[in-house]
Parts: structure tokens; sequence; C-alpha cells
């Protein structure tokens, strides 16, 4: 990609869950003045249980857990959540609280323009989409744990940029089929454009791709 100084990344969440080095990323992108994340589904069942996390483990307050943390934190271990937790607990005191305040100021959206063209970054989609509807009107559940519909043109004049669903998933259904009826070399894990959305998570954790697309000039780009 040539990332640069000069140039800007959104990264559209799912950073962390994803193999054992979720925190190392984070430590990363937090140095880098440039980078902006977007808030994801696995970030916000972190930011939710991290707080218990940073506590000593002890009787006293595996007692005071509650049910509703419990269902948290084995929701998140059912996702991935086990190897971030290992990689947390590691990390010294003031190592925690900064993964936390960084966590903590992930957007749940953002809008950029780039070329001639403006684009609504989002990590799943919108559900309940009404055109006349403000973005800052749909609240967390609508924007991350609901998938998009790639049939339907959310947007008039803008363009839609998500992630979170392996684009294999929307190749698969293009050819009228299910992901289970295909090996993995029939997979199509690169970036996925219709309607005036663009899907750019290629699978890159299950054996898929890292993608990346430049707004500025539509180029892709693949790890």
């Amino acid at each position: 990609m040539n990332f640069s100084d000069k140039d800007v990344l959104f990264v559209l969440g799912d950073i962390i869950d994803r193999g054992p080095h979720g925190m190392k990323i984070l430590k990363d992108m937090m140095l880098r003045t440039n980078v902006y994340p977007i808030l994801g589904n696995h970030e916000y069942m972190a930011i939710t249980a991290i707080p218990w996390l940073m506590q000593e483990i002890t009787e006293e307050t595996v007692e005071k857990i509650d049910s509703e943390m419990m269902q948290g934190l084995i929701e998140w271990m059912n996702v991935g959540g086990s190897s971030s937790i290992i990689e947390f607990r590691g990390l010294s005191r003031d190592e925690q609280e900064a993964i936390l305040d960084y966590l903590s100021e992930f957007e749940l959206y953002d809008v950029v323009e780039a070329g001639d063209k403006e684009y609504v970054l989002v990590h799943v989609g919108l559900d309940n989409f009404v055109q006349e509807r403000s973005l800052s009107d749909y609240d967390l559940s609508e924007i991350l744990f609901h998938k998009p519909d790639y049939e339907i043109r959310y947007f008039k004049e803008k363009y839609l940029v998500t992630g979170h669903t392996p684009t294999r998933v929307a190749y698969a259904a293009e050819r009228g089929v299910l992901l289970e009826e295909l090996t993995s070399e029939e997979y199509q894990d690169v970036i996925f454009k219709k309607n005036n959305h663009i899907a750019i998570d290629c699978g890159a954790s299950f054996g898929g791709k890292l993608g990346c697309i430049c707004l500025d000039t539509l180029e892709e780009y693949y790890v």
C-alpha cells in the first residue's frame, strides 16, 4: 500500500479476537495519528468486559459478577475473545488503561469525502434504514449487530463502506448458492461492490485476504 504519514487509514472494526495479537495491533494503531478506528462488535464486547478483567480475580470479585456480565463474557469468548483476554491480562496496568481509553474513543461511523464522492463508513451496516433518517439517529444495535442488505441501495448519492461480513458470503449469494456449498478454492475473497455498497472484509482471519481500498482512486490492495 505504501502507507505513509500523508495518508489516512480507516479501520472498520473487528481488530481484535482474530488471532493472538489484537492488543499488539491496537497499541500500534494508538501511536498513529492518521489511523481512525470504527467500532466493531468485537471491540464493543471488549469494552463491556474489560473493566471487570482489570480487577484482581478473587473470590470476592467473582461473587460480584452479575448474570449480564457473565453472559457478555461468554458471548465474547464464543466469538474469539479468549485470545484477546489472555493477551490483555498479560499487559501492564498502564497499558490496560490505555487500551480501554483508546477503545472508548472508537466512533460508530464516519463520513468522508474522497475524489468527487462521499462515503459512509460503518462496521456492519444500517438496520431499519430510511433515506431521510440521520446517521446520528441509528442506535448501536442497528449499526453493529445486523448484516447489510446488498440488494438495496442505501444512499442515492453516497457510498456505504462496511466490514464484518466476509465478502465470500456475498459472492456466494450472487451465484445463488450457500457458502457451505463452495470449496475453499471457489471462494472469492476480494472486495464486493453493488448498489453503491463497498464491502471490504475479505476473510483475512478465515484463510482469505486482508482487503483495503483507496477511496481517492478506488484502487484495491490485498495481503
